[in-house]
């Protein structure tokens, strides 16, 4: 075995924790598929796959399986990137089931299976992948499976050739569901359903595909968009609630992370923007969950903190600053009157710099800062991004939202960064962008002072010219 790097601290806990759980023994292998009884009950495997597409792996990853119902969150990813939610809604529900995964769990009203994660509504996702016809509609389940892997994947014809032998139960939900006007096109689709469980992988394999839908999408193997990133949080979502079948309460209160799991003895798992884990052992428990796989979830979500509902760790502070030009004034040489000046009448300028990632809660933080130091009466803002490494969305919105308004009350506002959120055309003074940018906090402070020195004491604070500012841009569409 080649040595594992000093560094390399996650191999060591996978493979630490695999030797532990490997002595578990209960559970069996499932029977009710001929084929699937043949595996090896002693086959173990951990495998885990970063954002960077780094891969860490315990056990025996190696060994090719069958997908089963591990291919039912990706079918619904493709059907959802195809057709839209609320169209696969129609058809398909996204409510728990509290039942087996063969139960039949339709709608009294409109024979609509509860969810894409049991067998009724997997038939039903299946049938509305686009094709014209059967052999088509799987090209594009195989391609899409593919693609979530990295790989191109093949076919166990053994297998597929035991499930439709005894797949009566999964034919007569077809029927059922099709007498009730629930399923789009023929009962004779359930084939393709066979032949999409049938889909061989390895324990390395899943994890890639469990860690694109962690990525929002994007392989981080491949770098390719598998689907788009509202489509995959679309799907964490309905794993998180009904993947797990009717122990998914039990296992999002215990474990806390959107997971799917198969018969053949896969189980997968998704911490978002983390990592994709994945886990092979043929034995299951009664609700057909590997035995070993669940306890190697629910140790690594307690040991490392990975419930989706817990509080993030602290990072540091959003604000890294939030003063005024009296208190924080720039470098700039100053005469002793310009300096009184600035002393007296600084609290006109309104300086706020943050750091790091700003999402809704730092954002919230940063606003309700800039908030205390803004002037009662027009005067400067100065909001230094220059430190900040990604604006997310809905913060982008929100301090979009609140510079606009600083403007429109006519204060003279200066974002320094490149991250700087985009101004709106025809909102600042004049017309123009609803704010400026300038290269440095520095140079911005000092502009400030500069503007406020020459409005005068007698001047209304605000009206300001910025004529003359070579290097100060309105930022009314670049950021």
């Amino acid at each position: 075995m080649t040595p594992v790097p000093a560094t390399d601290v996650i191999t060591d806990a996978l493979v630490e924790l695999q030797r532990r759980v490997a002595t578990l023994e209960e559970g069996e292998v499932a029977s009710y598929i001929p084929q699937l009884a043949t595996a090896d009950p002693s086959t173990f495997g951990i495998a885990l796959t970063s954002m960077g597409g780094n891969h860490y792996w315990s056990g025996g990853v190696d060994t090719p399986f069958t997908l089963q119902s591990v291919s039912k969150p990706f079918v619904y990813a493709l059907v959802l990137a195809e057709l839209g939610l609320d169209e696969v809604t129609r058809w398909v529900g996204a409510e728990p089931s509290g039942e087996a995964y063969n139960a039949i769990s339709l709608e009294p009203s409109t024979g609509r299976p509860a969810n894409a994660m049991i067998n009724a509504g997997a038939i039903v996702t299946t049938a509305l992948v686009p094709g014209t016809d059967e052999d088509e509609r799987f090209e594009r389940i195989l391609d899409c499976l593919g693609r979530f892997a990295g790989r191109r994947l093949d076919v166990d014809e053994r297998v597929r050739a035991s499930e439709s032998e005894t797949g009566d139960r999964n034919r007569a939900l077809a029927y059922l569901m099709r007498g009730a006007g629930s399923l789009p096109g023929s009962p004779a689709g359930v084939e393709t359903y066979f032949r999409q469980c049938s889909v061989r992988v390895t324990t390395v394999d899943l994890a890639v595909m469990a860690a694109t839908l962690a990525n929002g999408g994007v392989n981080p193997s491949t770098g390719e968009t598998v689907v788009p990133e509202p489509v995959a949080v679309q799907v964490l979502a309905v794993m998180a609630s009904c993947g797990m079948y009717n122990a998914s309460g039990d296992w999002l209160l215990r474990v806390g992370l959107p997971a799917k799991s198969g018969v053949s003895g896969g189980l997968i798992a998704a911490s978002p923007a983390r990592f994709g884990l994945a886990v092979h052992s043929p034995p299951l428990d009664a609700t057909g969950t590997p035995v070993r796989g669940v306890a190697v979830l629910r140790e690594l979500s307690a040991r490392f903190g990975l419930h989706l509902m817990r509080r993030s760790s602290r990072t540091a502070p959003t604000v890294k600053l939030a003063e005024t030009a009296r208190t924080a004034p720039s470098d700039r040489p100053r005469s002793e009157a310009e300096r009184e000046v600035i002393e007296r009448a600084g609290d006109n300028v309104a300086i706020v710099a943050a750091q790091g990632i700003l999402d809704f809660t730092e954002s919230e933080r940063l606003l309700h800062e800039l908030g205390n130091v803004v002037p009662g009466e027009p005067g400067w803002v100065v909001l230094d991004l220059e430190d900040v490494s990604e604006i997310r969305p809905f913060a982008e919105i929100m301090l979009r939202e609140a510079l606009t308004r600083l403007a429109s009350q006519g204060h003279q506002v200066t974002v320094v960064g490149d991250l700087a959120p985009h101004a709106d055309e025809g909102t600042g003074a004049g017309g123009g962008g609803a704010w400026r940018q300038v290269p440095s906090r520095e140079t911005a402070v000092a502009r400030c002072e500069d503007a406020l020195l020459s409005a005068g004491i007698n001047r209304p604070q605000g009206q300001v010219s910025w004529e003359g500012d070579d290097d100060a841009q309105p930022n009314s569409g670049g950021g």
